[in-house]
């Protein structure tokens, strides 16, 4: 599949000086004004307004990521929405994206690994060669999701996420306002839901009747899905467990960090 990201190239802002770049303090002194703001909603509609389509969430579509897309739909400015497509999303997940497209008037760009690379790959190391260690698994990630993701960065300012301090023990320290380095410049990573519970997130969704994946509605008492990704790599969780632990379940070491590499480095 093709990327559909049209040219992003970084324009002159007025916070910028003449060559285009940032003067040093641009950055932190934005931080902190978006940590001082409580209203997510608020946080969305400053940096729309200030970076317009260098700007964009990056979601997969779960409940976190429609909480924002809503917020931003209801702020009447442009946004800009993208996905990884690792080629192995669920059926729903697709069908799903579609509707969300339908519903907000919106074109979701779908960023996915080069043809050749996952050939590669695969010809190397099999088609599952996430069942065979750790190791493979992260570089399945890497190919599939982390490389895509690097691309998608190429044309942004600000990275809008939706982490959660709830969603793991790995999480539980992520700033709503964050530095990352990308090919020698300054991006700004935003986690405007980062103090948000799951139940603020649901109730949000209930209240503004903002569409979910299915397959996170279907819920029993026995298993169900909190998180989804590629669906080889993702199972149902059963009561009391993490909300991650149905990402590459078959592998049992406590030090894993169930992450693909995304947003922490594996």
């Amino acid at each position: 599949m093709m990327d559909n990201l049209p040219d992003r190239s970084p324009r002159p802002k007025p916070a910028e000086t003449p060559d285009g770049s940032r003067p040093r303090e641009f950055w932190p002194e934005l931080s902190r004004e978006i940590e001082r703001i409580a209203d997510p909603q608020t946080i969305l509609f400053e940096l729309f307004k200030r970076f317009d389509d260098r700007a964009a969430i990056i979601t997969s579509g779960q409940i976190t990521g429609m909480a924002l897309v809503q917020m931003a739909w209801e702020n009447q400015l442009p946004f800009r929405v993208c996905t990884i497509d690792t080629g192995r999303l669920f059926p729903q997940t697709y069908d799903f994206l579609e509707l969300v497209e339908d519903r907000y008037g919106i074109q979701i760009e779908r960023v996915s690994a080069d043809p050749d690379t996952i050939n590669r790959m695969v010809t190397q190391h099999g088609e599952y060669l996430f069942f065979d260690s750790q190791a493979k698994q992260e570089y399945c990630c890497k190919i599939r999701k982390v490389k895509p993701q690097e691309r998608l960065l190429d044309t942004l300012d600000v990275w809008i996420t939706g982490l959660r301090w709830d969603q793991s023990e790995f999480r539980q320290q992520v700033p709503k306002a964050q530095f990352i380095d990308h090919q020698q410049r300054t991006i700004l990573k935003v986690s405007a839901l980062a103090d948000w519970s799951n139940e603020q997130v649901w109730d949000y969704i209930e209240r503004n009747q903002v569409p979910v994946n299915p397959l996170l509605r279907s819920k029993t008492r026995d298993a169900y899905y909190e998180s989804l990704g590629c669906v080889i790599c993702t199972t149902p969780i059963r009561p009391g467990e993490p909300k991650r632990a149905g990402r590459w379940r078959w592998q049992h070491n406590e030090e894993n960090k169930k992450e693909c590499g995304l947003h922490f480095s594996i």
